[in-house]
């Protein structure tokens, strides 16, 4: 085992890079926090315990890893640079709690990973996301109705403004409808630029999703909700009437009929829908394809 003192130290990581020969990957957002006051917000923001399994995406030289696996009962990090696991073995060799896999977080099947795990009362997913796909990683762990508590994840602060907006908030988009329908957010903690290794282009923000144990919303045609969703925001400058009528399957009388079904005014625009109401009229359009 390699001991590093302060892996969040600008000095440690140079000289890991150096030991192991391993450059900074900017295509894959390898940005490494530099502070221990903003690792000890996003544990305690994330809701970690002594009994909880951690699965962590993208942990890098293992910044967070570290402190988070002096709390937990076991932490999974999950990094796809193959460079780096080297790195990663080395440094939590001799911790029995923590378990390094290489692959990719859009190809895992994290319920797999979780169920494998005994006596393990919560399960938290946290992680630094590269930028550049912070929504699809999000989406998928959502989607695939991960069985975690929570869902703690770093991303660019813009995103996270329009994921935290509420349904119907000027700042929201497709996004900010879809973790809602699956969780309740909440903000952690901003994050300067200045305190990464190297320094991205943008400050972040941590948010936490905490996923909904039962069904919050009525809605009774889940793909045709998010169909709805999409098809507003697609084209969120026109009123809910023209951008619904890009649903190819329905008639732009059909979308007129289910609006008036659901007393929804036809000149309104995506973003100033609530979830319930886009559920309503999800609701009919998909009662009417089920019928057609």
């Amino acid at each position: 085992m390699k001991i590093y003192e302060k892996l969040y130290s600008p000095k440690t990581i140079n000289t890991i890079k150096k030991d192991y020969g391993f450059s900074i990957k900017k295509n894959l957002g390898q940005n490494f926090l530099t502070d221990i006051n903003v690792i000890d917000e996003i544990i305690k923001g994330s809701l970690i315990t002594d009994n909880s399994l951690v699965v962590e995406i993208g942990p890098g030289i293992g910044v967070l890893t570290n402190e988070v696996s002096k709390i937990a009962k076991k932490v999974i990090a999950i990094e796809i640079d193959k460079k780096l696991i080297p790195i990663l073995n080395d440094i939590f060799e001799d911790l029995d709690n923590v378990e390094v896999i290489n692959d990719d977080i859009l190809k895992t099947n994290i319920n797999y990973i979780i169920n494998k795990q005994e006596g393990i009362t919560n399960v938290r997913i946290i992680g630094n996301l590269p930028y550049y796909i912070t929504t699809p990683i999000i989406m998928k762990l959502l989607e695939d109705k991960v069985g975690a508590d929570s869902i703690t994840v770093m991303m660019q602060k813009e995103v996270a403004s329009r994921i935290a907006a509420n349904p119907g908030d000027k700042d929201c988009g497709a996004i900010t409808y879809a973790v809602n329908y699956y969780s309740s957010v909440s903000k952690i903690c901003n994050v300067s630029k200045n305190v990464f290794y190297p320094m991205p282009n943008v400050d972040s923000t941590v948010l936490r999703m905490d996923i909904h144990k039962e069904k919050t919303y009525n809605v009774k045609y889940e793909e045709m909700f998010f169909k709805c969703i999409k098809a507003g925001f697609g084209q969120r400058r026109k009123t809910l009437l023209n951008s619904l009528s890009s649903l190819k399957e329905f008639s732009k009388d059909d979308i007129k009929k289910a609006l008036e079904e659901t007393d929804v005014d036809f000149n309104r625009r995506a973003e100033t829908l609530s979830i319930e109401e886009f559920s309503k009229i999800s609701n009919v359009l998909g009662m009417k394809g089920k019928l057609s």
